[in-house]
């Protein structure tokens, strides 16, 4: 991958890291054509009444042609992201241009120091545009800068005989004390070739600097064997970063704990977080590779990295979803929880933004349960209180179940049956179960008000034998719920619907959405999309 590397860019870096090269070639463009505008401007301005006469002149039409180079180089690379190789060849051809265009605008001026001071000028100006604004290596900004350079001798030495009248000649002998114009035109070329090449090396020393200034925020950057490479989201107990492996190149999600959260209780609940999810093995829970510490005390673990999009997404884009559809979503999610229950686990936040139906297998629809980050051991949290009191109230409020409001330390597994039945009344409504202005409002209606069935908030009808479990789980007695999240499987196992959600019916959902709804997500993003009611039902 040779073009990767000259552009600056390893072999494993991403579409990110060639959208901000691309941002940056643009930038170039638009300042270099700035500052040539406002030179012709002045131009054309300090003319005054004779500037009719200045704009017939070659070199006015040498200058418009390097503003259209400029330009062009913004235009060919603002807006949609295009192949790297094509950013390369609009930059370098563009710059190469302008630099000749310039050239020639200056020696078409019939004075030769000014021309050959003006070209210098403009010419670095442009150069050290490029070398603080476009990523580079210091090799290619030189190999650059020489190219620009080679036209520039031969057309001083042509342009100083050509301009060499008796009456200048005369005026440059007295000034120089040379006495042929060859020896005049050498002196010249020389000059000129020598300024150039300071002036390329100070940009090359430029590049050497900020190119390496990058390299090394890619470094630190770096945790471990993982490169960290574009923000996702916070969740309830960390930053999530899209990252790669050093060695097998695999997208992965990688969580950390910011360094102003390290006291001695966040980072042992933090370091429990990522032991307990590693310890769970249901192909429905999102998936722990690795963790660690960095030398500085960053504590990090690498997740998988999912190809799919957030339950809540998925409803803000098709509206309420099929009840086959829906059976299918809770039992997968209910039958890992089943596996964390039985491991003495509780999520304590399950919501749509923590179920991700992504693409895997080659199957669409896999639903992940995401963002263990308010996990509560059933027999040892009350061994450590300190390491739940910072969460009096913990989950979402939306999808709260009443125990938890009034009782967070003593909440048990039929809490998450609880957030669960309020998901499933979600993805058939495209509504929540309670909505409040306030989070005091919210929590009441959990606590006291009986939810309208999922039909009559829809306004069409739904299975009877869905509609009950829903309502079943939405008890407000724990006892009243169903007795685990394996018995609830058996339910769902047990409604008409279920298994009528086909991969085909699956397939053609996201054939027809996933442009819209799709976006690596990670085990930790907790972002969660506004959404306005959908009451037609998703068509088929």
């Amino acid at each position: 991958m040779r073009w990767r590397r000259t552009a600056g860019f390893s072999a494993g870096e991403t579409r990110d890291a060639m959208a901000f090269y691309q941002h940056r070639v643009a930038i170039f463009g638009l300042v270099a054509s700035e500052i040539s505008l406002s030179f012709l401007l002045f131009r054309i301005l300090s003319a005054g009444a004779a500037w009719r006469k200045d704009v017939d002149q070659p070199s006015f039409n040498y200058h418009l042609a390097g503003l259209a180079a400029t330009a062009l180089i913004w235009l060919l690379t603002r807006g949609r992201l295009r192949p790297l190789a094509h950013i390369q060849t609009i930059e370098s051809v563009g710059f190469v241009a302008t630099c000749v265009a310039y050239q020639g605008m200056g020696f078409s001026i019939p004075t030769i120091p000014v021309g050959g001071y003006l070209i210098l000028f403009v010419l670095t100006l442009i150069l050290f545009s490029r070398a603080v604004y476009v990523p580079s290596t210091p090799r290619r900004t030189l190999l650059l800068g020489i190219v620009v350079g080679i036209p520039m001798i031969p057309w001083t030495y042509f342009s100083v005989g050509a301009l060499a009248t008796p009456a200048n000649l005369d005026l440059l002998r007295d000034l120089t004390r040379i006495q042929s114009v060859h020896a005049l035109a050498v002196q010249a070329s020389v000059g000129m070739g020598f300024s150039w090449l300071m002036a390329v090396l100070l940009a090359t020393g430029t590049s050497r600097v900020i190119f390496g200034l990058r390299r090394e925020a890619r470094a630190a950057r770096r945790l471990g064997q993982y490169t960290l490479e574009a923000k996702l989201g916070e969740g309830g107990m960390g930053v999530v970063y899209r990252a790669q492996h050093a060695m097998l190149r695999r997208p992965t999600a990688v969580k950390l704990l910011p360094p102003e959260r390290t006291g001695g209780a966040n980072l042992a609940r933090f370091e429990r977080e990522v032991q307990l999810t590693a310890s769970l093995t249901h192909p429905h829970t999102v998936t722990v590779f690795d963790y660690g510490r960095t030398t500085d005390g960053v504590f990090y673990y690498a997740m998988e990295l999912l190809d799919g999009a957030s339950l809540d997404t998925i409803v803000a884009a098709g509206g309420p979803l099929r009840p086959a559809r829906v059976i299918h979503i809770l039992h997968r999610v209910a039958s890992a929880l089943a596996e964390a229950h039985e491991a003495g686990l509780i999520h304590r936040d399950i919501k749509p933004a923590n179920i991700i139906l992504c693409r895997q297998g080659g199957i669409d629809d896999f639903p992940k349960v995401v963002d263990f980050g308010l996990v509560k051991e059933i027999h040892r949290d009350t061994a450590n209180p300190s390491l739940t009191q910072a969460d009096a109230i913990t989950g979402t409020p939306l999808y709260m179940s009443p125990e938890t409001i009034t009782a967070s330390d003593l909440v048990g597994p039929r809490a998450d049956l609880y957030s669960l039945g309020a998901v499933g009344y979600f993805a058939l409504t495209a509504q929540h179960l309670f909505t409040g202005r306030t989070l005091v409002e919210i929590c009441s209606h959990h606590l006291h008000t009986q939810p309208m069935p999922p039909s009559g908030r829809l306004g069409s009808p739904l299975p009877p034998d869905l509609e009950a479990l829903i309502l079943d789980c939405l008890a407000k007695s724990p006892s009243a719920r169903p007795s685990s999240a394996a018995a609830l499987c058996q339910r769902l196992e047990a409604c008409e619907l279920f298994g009528s959600w086909s991969p085909q019916d699956a397939r053609e959902w996201w054939a027809r959405h996933r442009k819209t709804v799709q976006q690596p997500l990670d085990g930790g993003n907790a972002a969660h999309a506004t959404l306005t009611r959908l009451p037609t039902p998703e068509s088929s």
